[in-house]
């Protein structure tokens, strides 16, 4: 069929039958649109996609671009990685979690950190003394770290550490644990998130002032190469600026224009592109509009294949592989009816799924309430399993590809989110743009928008401002007991105790030393932490050198 007859063909069908179906009832009477505001074509015939040749422009998953995913047989070869994401109270009740977790069919482990070990306070600091392990487990010396990972072998489990201003520590506690294991340091695998530059846009749990921050990460990315070649040196994160408010478009620009960032100041320091590219990797959040997030991960992995050939050079394929996690979005789940968020969450993962991820974690229902039970953690795991061995999803490549509105919509975020990346270039990179605020106010702008339509009632939200039911009964909530914050102390006053203090003081001066040069800091902290040299006691130094970042006030 022609092109003309094409078009004519969907006009009288747009003037006839899908004129006579869409008449709008009280249900749906509400803008149909993406998460940036733009309209939502009803239908897609093929003429806006290049006619019938889309197929020849995609090519295949495993080439370039990688629209259709990095690899050729994607889940047919091999699932991917479920990664819970957990972490509460000290480090002896997440162990326990994280080995109920792997005997549960979990495949490779998530760690949260509490907010003083992620800001790099010791447990017994009069600053953390209300936080410790709140929102994740207590990390303060190589002894808590020991005991988060005892009896779990570490040459045959990947790790993820969402951490940043302390990333670099936190490796190096970590490869502590490992060769106090014997395990050999080559088949170390595993993630730092380490993405200091989304903190001063979206989540603020920073320490320095971003040179200082880049330098620390370039040295991560240095020292990895030679002595951790598998681990993946940064996860460059959409998902908190999601989580904050900005749409599906910003999320991947604002990622993508902090990678570049990295990249250069990576350049900067010497390392060559392909050196360290290859063990780049991203995280994304995963929403509720379906197709969208389907279409949103095909096109941030074609723009990545861009960038990293057009604009760095790439050789090697693998520079050019958008490998990523995703995680559910947490900031959609709502306290009121929690077992709706078992289908949010479903949608969510099914999304990330058939988008292509690497990595999945999915929410627990009870997460809008408190860190999750056994139960609900349970429950979020299988429902991964269920989409890997009862959907038949994981059975065919890119299922979802040549749809006429999910690849017109991959153009469409691919095309938009190249523009924001243009408006930051011209600002002056990733840096100058977050002290000018622009991420930030464009992601405080869209997040008053949407607030604004649930108010007004333009967006349903299920159980909060439609269908609402009078709850019945409160859920059962995980607490972090008293008597864990108390053994978390004891533990440290007793590290403390037993260590060698003359060697401590060394290690410090040692240190202080290192932070003053341009050495490359990783040996020193590594050296540090098997000394039993605290987080606190090791950021006391490097604040005093490197200064503290103040946060940028947006007007």
């Amino acid at each position: 069929m022609s092109q003309r007859n094409h078009s004519d063909s969907k006009k009288e069908w747009m003037e006839g039958p899908y004129a006579q179906s869409v008449q709008r009832s009280p249900e749906r009477d509400y803008p149909f649109e993406t998460s940036d505001g733009a309209p939502v074509d009803p239908v897609h015939t093929g003429e806006d996609i290049d006619g019938w040749r889309y197929l020849e422009r995609l090519g295949f998953p495993g080439e370039y671009p990688y629209t259709r995913g990095v690899q050729p047989t994607m889940y047919r070869g091999r699932l991917w990685t479920m990664r819970q994401y957990a972490g509460f109270g000290d480090a002896e009740e997440s162990n326990q979690r994280y080995r109920y977790l792997l005997e549960h069919g979990q495949t490779g482990l998530s760690v949260a950190f509490d907010l003083p070990t992620q800001i790099g306070y010791d447990s017994d600091h009069p600053m953390a003394l209300a936080e410790v392990g709140k929102v994740g487990v207590a990390i303060s010396s190589l002894a808590d770290m020991e005991l988060l990972f005892k009896e779990i072998p570490l040459e045959k489990v990947t790790t993820s550490m969402t951490i940043n201003a302390t990333a670099a520590i936190l490796l190096a506690f970590y490869v502590a644990v490992a060769k106090k294991q014997g395990a050999d340091l080559t088949k170390i695998g595993g993630t730092t998130q380490h993405d200091i530059l989304k903190e001063y846009i979206a989540r603020g749990t920073y320490i320095y002032p971003p040179e200082s921050s880049m330098r620390l990460i370039t040295d991560v990315f240095a020292w990895c190469k030679e002595n951790l070649p598998q681990w993946n040196t940064i996860s460059i994160s959409g998902y908190h600026m999601r989580e904050a408010g900005c749409t599906a478009v910003q999320e991947v620009a604002f990622t993508f224009a902090n990678a570049i960032a990295y990249v250069k100041a990576a350049l900067d320091a010497g390392l060559k592109f392909d050196d360290f590219a290859p063990r780049l990797s991203f995280f994304f959040a995963s929403y509720t509009n379906f197709l969208e997030e389907v279409a949103k991960f095909r096109a941030a992995r074609r723009m990545w294949a861009r960038i990293a050939k057009e604009r760095f050079g790439a050789k090697d394929p693998r520079s050019m592989m958008l490998r990523f996690h995703t995680q559910t979005g947490g900031a959609t789940l709502t306290a009121q009816q929690p077992e709706n968020n078992i289908v949010r969450t479903t949608l969510q993962a099914l999304a990330a799924v058939l988008g292509g991820t690497q990595s999945l974690h999915t929410n627990s229902m009870d997460e809008a309430l408190a860190l999750p039970t056994e139960k609900t953690a349970q429950i979020a795991l299988r429902t991964q399993q269920i989409i890997a061995h009862e959907s038949g999803v994981a059975d065919v490549i890119d299922a979802i590809g040549g749809s006429y509105y999910v690849e017109r919509l991959t153009d469409r975020i691919e095309e938009e989110a190249f523009k924001y990346i243009e408006r930051i270039d011209d600002i002056g990179g990733a840096l100058n743009a977050i002290e000018m605020g622009f991420q930030q106010r464009e992601i405080q702008e869209n997040s008053y928008r949407i607030q604004m339509q649930v108010d007004r009632g333009e967006r349903t939200v299920v159980g909060v401002n439609e269908f609402t039911t009078e709850e019945e009964t409160e859920p059962e909530i995980l607490r972090v007991r008293e008597e864990v914050v108390r053994r978390q102390m004891e533990r440290l006053q007793r590290v403390k105790a037993e260590r060698d203090d003359g060697r401590v003081q060394q290690m410090l001066k040692r240190l202080d030393e290192a932070a003053r040069s341009d050495a490359n800091l990783m040996p020193v902290f590594i050296e540090c932490v098997e000394n039993y040299v605290t987080i606190g006691e090791i950021c006391g130094v490097t604040r005093e050198f490197f200064g503290e970042q103040r946060e940028v006030v947006v007007i």
